[in-house]
């Protein structure tokens, strides 16, 4: 029975304090500018690599036309996994 007996006992006024509202609109300012830092920390962490992979995906898929028009022949296509 002295598990229930911490929460028959009356309460006092400073538990039911509140912040004031400027203290709570800074905690919630602060809280979301951590949830703002977390989520630009999700994702892509290197955009400039990104870019190279497409901008070598792009050349190539150019080089493959021009391949295919000046040849018309089917080449070899190497990937590496």
């Amino acid at each position: 029975m002295g598990l229930c007996s911490s929460c028959c006992r009356g309460s006092s006024e400073e538990e039911l304090i509140t912040p004031d509202a400027e203290t709570r609109r800074q905690q919630q300012r602060e809280a979301a500018e951590r949830r703002r830092i977390e989520q630009e920390s999700r994702g892509i962490k290197d955009l400039d690599k990104v870019r190279r992979q497409q901008q070598r995906a792009q050349e190539q898929d150019r080089r493959e036309q021009e391949a295919s028009r000046m040849g018309g022949q089917s080449t070899l296509k190497w990937q590496q996994d």
